[in-house]
C-alpha cells in the first residue's frame, strides 16, 4: 500500500487500483467540473487517480447559498459518503467538484459486492478511508464549534496549499468566505490583518503563505 507520513497507510495500492480498472471507467475532469451533485442518485464510486476533488455541503434555505468544506479527496482515495450512499441506495448528501485537472476511476455500485469477495484488500482500504474521513469531519466540527474564523481561514489556506503543492493559492475573497461560511467583509478584514502580521501576502485573487 502507499505510505503516509509515519506508519499510517493512505489510499489504495497501485496493484488494487489496476485490478479495479477492469470493473469501471476512467473519467477526466477539468478544474471546477462537477463529479457528484447533492441529492443525486449514486451509480458509481469514484477513486481518484490523479489530481484532487473538493467535497462539501451547501445550504440555500434562506435564498443565500452557503458552502461548508468537508474534506479533499487525493490520489488513491475514494469518497466514503458516496460509497455508503451507493451501498444503501441513498441520494448523495454531498457535492464533489474537481479542485484541479483530475482523473477518476468510476466503479459501478453493483460491482462492489463482487469486489469485496474477490479482493480482501478492498475491505481494508474502505475501513482506512472511513477512519480518515471520520477524523477529518471531527476536525470540521471542532473548527466550526470552537475555533475563531481567522484560525479556520489559516487552516483552510494551509491545507489548500498542501493539496496544490504551491504556497500561492488562487481564490477570491468571496470564494474563501463561501468555503468558511462567513461574510466577504470579514474575510477581507482578517486577510489584511494576517498580511500585516506577516503571515500571508495578498495579490489579485491570490494568497501566498509566508
Amino acid at each position: 500500500m502507499n505510505q503516509q507520513t509515519g506508519s499510517e497507510k493512505k489510499g489504495a495500492s497501485d496493484l488494487l487500483i489496476n485490478q479495479l480498472k477492469k470493473y469501471g471507467e476512467i473519467r477526466k475532469l477539468n478544474e471546477g467540473d462537477l463529479l457528484i451533485d447533492e441529492n443525486s442518485r449514486i451509480f458509481s464510486i469514484p477513486i481518484i487517480l490523479k489530481g484532487s476533488i473538493r467535497v462539501y455541503q451547501t445550504d440555500n434555505s434562506n435564498d443565500d447559498i452557503k458552502e461548508m468544506l468537508l474534506y479533499y479527496l487525493q490520489e488513491g482515495e475514494t469518497c466514503i459518503m458516496s460509497f455508503l450512499g451507493g451501498m444503501y441506495n441513498e441520494k448523495s448528501k454531498v457535492k464533489a467538484v474537481a479542485n484541479e485537472k483530475s482523473e477518476v476511476l468510476l466503479i459501478p455500485v453493483q460491482k462492489l459486492s463482487q469486489i469485496a469477495r474477490e479482493y480482501p484488500d478492498w475491505i481494508d482500504y474502505i475501513f482506512r478511508i472511513y477512519h480518515q474521513r471520520f477524523r477529518e469531519l471531527l476536525d470540521v466540527v471542532n473548527a466550526v464549534a470552537f475555533k475563531k474564523v481567522d484560525e479556520r481561514m489559516l487552516q483552510f489556506i494551509t491545507r489548500k496549499a498542501e493539496i496544490s503543492g504551491n504556497k500561492t493559492i488562487l481564490i477570491t475573497h468571496e470564494e474563501l468566505a463561501g468555503e468558511l461560511g462567513t461574510a466577504r467583509v470579514v474575510v477581507s478584514r482578517l486577510l489584511k490583518q494576517m498580511e500585516k502580521d506577516g503571515i500571508v501576502e495578498l495579490g489579485r485573487n491570490r494568497i501566498t503563505l509566508l
